[in-house]
């Protein structure tokens, strides 16, 4: 069944009125959502529905979104295929930022006007309004660009935490990654410079690759090469005056991630946060008796951050959003479009940037 607690609906013309009416009636606004019966195909089992108010209890705030991402993860969970996903029939989306309607009557911390974003992940950010307990919601600078704030609590902070939570990285080491021109890479490289940490950075070989390495060094990368110019002897003859990598990061798996471990230094450690080939990792024996290469997994939402933690590193991440020094390519789709958004995150059409849709 659908959450309580769960709403979409048209956004309000008049704002004042409406949280008035709001309060008096201790329920939230009609709302619009993506629902899905069943899982299949994104693009056929998901529908944009009207859902009745539901009521607002004392602790809950009733939020009016304004952004919410398509991710993998959400085309995965629609799919059935996610090793965590809510029962059907559901509404889609686990992450996003919004602006708080109303509140009940025993919540002081928030207040209608401000900025948020969900302190955990919970499913049903695609809709126009969620109704949910305060201690869910995390405040955040009304100045974030919206898309950043929409974006940041999935694919930036996994970047940020596989940086910090592995390998006691300090200024002057190195990491080495797959998939660098993923939002979690593109945030990996940033991230990295900022701490006076090198990056090497594997990409596929396709047409444009001249210009997406281009596109990756002005992001502050030190070294960015094709899967074809690695397969030489030793690597290391590659790195010219740069330290050979404490960290590895692999988010495609099969041969990709051989090359990541090529690369590490005597008791490395490779971290796998994502499987895009579908291929599983073959390591050579020798990296493990001769080089002690440890193999480790990553899955932010088993991560339990503590509430301190996560709001530290929100924190830290939106202030180098709103400073310019993290960023990374996005479209902001409007709601009512939101299955050509859905198609293009599913790569039916040609855009290959993050879809964000706008409510």
């Amino acid at each position: 069944m659908l959450s309580q607690h769960s709403h979409y609906g048209p956004f309000c013309h008049d704002k004042q009125t409406s949280a008035v009416n709001f309060q008096a009636t201790a329920v939230s606004p009609p709302s619009t959502a993506v629902v899905y019966d069943q899982h299949g195909p994104p693009d056929t089992v998901t529908r944009v529905t009207e859902i009745p108010p539901v009521e607002i209890n004392e602790n809950d705030v009733c939020v009016r979104m304004l952004a919410a991402p398509i991710n993998p993860a959400d085309i995965n969970r629609i799919e059935g295929v996610y090793p965590v996903r809510p029962p059907v029939p559901s509404i889609g989306g686990w992450e996003g930022v919004g602006e708080i309607h109303s509140v009940g009557s025993a919540v002081v911390s928030l207040s209608p006007g401000d900025c948020v974003i969900h302190s955990a992940h919970l499913p049903g950010t695609w809709q126009t309004y969620v109704v949910e307990d305060q201690s869910l919601w995390y405040k955040i600078d009304k100045n974030t660009p919206i898309e950043y704030a929409a974006t940041v609590s999935v694919n930036p902070l996994s970047a940020l935490r596989m940086l910090e939570d592995f390998v006691a990285l300090k200024s002057g080491d190195t990491i080495v990654q797959n998939g660098a021109t993923s939002i979690v890479g593109q945030c990996v490289i940033q991230l990295a410079r900022v701490r006076g940490i090198h990056s090497i950075n594997i990409i596929r070989d396709k047409p444009g690759s001249d210009e997406v390495k281009e596109k990756l060094i002005k992001l502050g990368a030190d070294k960015v090469f094709t899967e074809s110019e690695l397969e030489v002897k030793s690597v290391k003859s590659l790195l010219g005056d740069i330290p050979e990598p404490l960290l590895g990061l692999n988010c495609i798996g099969g041969n990709a991630a051989t090359m990541v471990v090529k690369f590490l230094k005597q008791g490395g450690t490779m971290v796998t946060y994502g499987g895009m080939s579908k291929k599983p990792i073959t390591i050579s024996t020798t990296y493990f008796i001769f080089k002690d290469i440890s193999l480790k997994g990553y899955w932010l939402q088993e991560k339990n951050l503590n509430k301190a933690e996560y709001r530290c590193s929100i924190d830290y991440l939106l202030a180098l959003a709103r400073a310019g020094r993290l960023k990374y390519e996005m479209e902001m789709v409007p709601f009512k479009d939101f299955h050509t958004a859905l198609e293009r995150a599913m790569g039916k059409q040609g855009s290959r940037k993050k879809q964000v849709i706008k409510f």
